[in-house]
């Protein structure tokens, strides 16, 4: 039977924790993304017309809320589950009546819950700045809620894999963000000469950012179908990793 009140508890306290650094969890990355409008929507969108029909600051959309939403769905639930291996309250999590499951979607569901609303709140922001339409919008929530879900779980596994904060910032930093600017989220792919376009299909962002500029725009770079076969996909691997962590205990006591 699911222990829905630690399942409640777990998630509470996460999301409690995310109001009172509410500076850094909202106000920090909307300003960020203001800056991006700025800079990139002004300046270099005034000296481009249009990418495949879509004003320039129309088109950074969707890569820009997806830029912040794989990397706080990383922060959010890398810092969730490392905090209590750096307490010492992990053992109390370990032995408590409540099954690895329960506890993974306690902190993922936390950490998701936020990547949304922040992803919602950036697009409220873009509205300020430029004309904004979406032409599948319930695609776009079904993209919304399953790359945040996915990244939160990723970020699980690395909260459990880092042995110190400075580890934390270690894949994010060097390893989603520069994939991020390199998937698309600026630019077409297809603006790409050969070999580079091919190139940045080994990218797996690429699927992420034209699948959800596909839900605003109708067309991305790749075909939609392929963008959700591998998101769905990572999603599989991250569950696969989260079960083999919980049923070898690695890194969970140490």
């Amino acid at each position: 039977m699911t222990n829905w009140h630690g399942i409640w508890a777990i998630y509470r306290f996460e999301m409690a924790r995310a109001l009172r650094t509410l500076w850094q969890s909202l106000v920090t990355p909307v300003l960020t993304t203001s800056l991006y409008f700025i800079v990139f929507g002004g300046a270099i969108g005034s000296r481009m017309q249009s990418i495949e029909g879509v004003d320039y600051g129309t088109f950074i959309v969707p890569g820009l809320i997806m830029l912040s939403l794989l990397t706080q769905s990383i922060a959010n639930a890398s810092f969730g589950i490392y905090f209590p291996k750096f307490s010492g309250t992990i053992y109390e999590l370990l032995s408590a009546p409540i099954s690895p499951f329960e506890m993974v979607l306690g902190y993922v569901g936390a950490a998701a819950t936020k990547s949304v609303a922040l992803g919602l709140i950036i697009l409220a922001t873009a509205a300020l700045f430029v004309p904004l339409r979406i032409e599948h919008p319930l695609a776009m929530i079904g993209f919304l809620l399953l790359t945040a879900v996915t990244f939160s779980l990723f970020g699980f596994i690395i909260g459990i894999w880092a042995n110190g904060f400075e580890q934390l910032q270690i894949v994010p930093a060097l390893l989603v963000t520069p994939l991020t600017f390199l998937g698309g989220a600026f630019y077409s792919i297809d603006m790409l000469p050969e070999p580079w376009r091919t190139v940045s299909l080994f990218n797996p962002v690429v699927y992420l950012v034209s699948g959800f500029r596909w839900s605003f725009f109708g067309r991305g770079d790749v075909a939609v179908g392929v963008s959700l076969g591998a998101t769905a996909l990572f999603l599989l691997l991250c569950l696969g990793a989260v079960a083999w962590i919980f049923r070898t205990g690695w890194r969970l006591k140490n």
